[in-house]
């Protein structure tokens, strides 16, 4: 007996992958619903070979349904995902509405699984940011290795992190470029176009971007909480996949002949090193690909076991769908929840 899941969010970025990918892995769902605010019902959106017409969230009766994707924003989960959860449906959230509450795990499935048991307080699991998930995926092994210190990493994050409207914004100021045409900035507070702007998300108190804290406060909550982490987000003229370069400062020795080793030997990585022209991942290569990419591994000799990593993955993939897609899957293969249809 399979699951009915629904799609929170499904005629955005995130929502289409996600449908995509639950067909592209045969996800166990006997029903996928489609579901987004009251404006985009009656859209069609494409779920493998078939086509699904959007329902209406703020409507929908979640109780015969197993799994939520939710992928709508943060504003549309705080209100709905506690709603959801208490009609016995599990919401898998892409926002970062839930994922600091204490009471919600955040997880990524390579690195934290066991976290997942929590899930019952509220009914509702955390999907960390794009930019973590690529992150942690990378640092797990090593950590594991050699205890992580401290981490800087500086991103550089392509446009689809912004949804539609980035992708649109890039496209249309290009465009304008090349015929002379006014460039208008309607998305990001700078032309984005041949250009790359320091700044995501909202500034905070301390001078550094919520993109920035979000980085650092996810790492510690699903890594280890005494690794020290200090980032840079950067938004690029790039479509999709976000690249980050990674200084790593360990508490053993490791040398980047280990830490390849290791790496290619640890789930959801895939490493591309060679010392030569093109050796290496560029997000052009990651986009519509699930592995989290490390490149350019070399040893820091500026700090006591050091190491730098160039770390790339398809932002809309790892960083969102898929790894919200694999914390169901790891839902269903522990055992952690039954269809509803198979318990009645």
């Amino acid at each position: 007996m399979g699951f009915k899941i629904a799609v929170a969010g499904a005629t955005g970025n995130v929502g289409r992958e996600m449908l995509n990918i639950l067909s592209e892995r045969g996800f166990p769902a006997d029903e996928v619903v489609a579901l987004a605010s009251s404006r985009s019902v009656g859209t069609e959106v494409s779920y493998g070979d078939k086509t699904l017409k959007v329902h209406n969230l703020e409507t929908y009766d979640f109780s015969d349904t197993d799994i939520c994707l939710m992928s709508a924003g943060g504003a549309v989960s705080l209100k709905y995902s506690p709603k959801i959860g208490a009609q016995g449906c599990v919401v898998i959230d892409n926002s970062s509405a839930w994922r600091y509450d204490a009471e919600v795990p955040l997880i990524v499935p390579e690195v934290n699984p066991d976290a997942i048991d929590g899930f019952t307080k509220k009914n509702i699991i955390a999907n960390p940011n794009c930019s973590t998930a690529q992150l942690v995926v990378a640092l797990k092994p090593l950590h594991d290795r050699a205890t992580i210190k401290r981490v800087v990493v500086s991103t550089y994050q392509s446009v689809s992190g912004a949804g539609k409207e980035g992708m649109d914004e890039l496209f249309n100021q290009t465009r304008a470029v090349f015929v002379a045409d006014p460039i208008e900035s309607k998305k990001f507070t700078k032309r984005i176009a041949f250009n790359v702007i320091p700044h995501i998300d909202v500034f905070m108190e301390d001078g550094y971007t919520k993109e920035e804290w979000k980085v650092l406060a996810e790492t510690k909550k699903m890594l280890d909480p005494k690794i020290k982490v200090t980032c840079t987000a950067v938004r690029v003229p790039v479509f999709i996949g976000h690249s980050e370069s990674v200084n790593i400062e360990f508490e053993k020795e490791i040398t980047a002949d280990e830490a390849r080793d290791i790496l290619r030997e640890a789930p959801g990585c895939q490493v591309i090193d060679k010392q030569e022209n093109g050796g290496y991942i560029t997000p052009y290569e990651s986009a519509g690909e699930d592995a989290t990419y490390i490149s350019r591994i070399r040893e820091d000799a500026t700090v006591e076991n050091g190491l730098n990593i160039w770390v790339v993955s398809d932002n809309l993939r790892k960083g969102a769908a898929l790894n919200a897609i694999q914390i169901a899957e790891l839902l269903v293969n522990r055992g952690l929840i039954k269809s509803k249809k198979q318990a009645a």
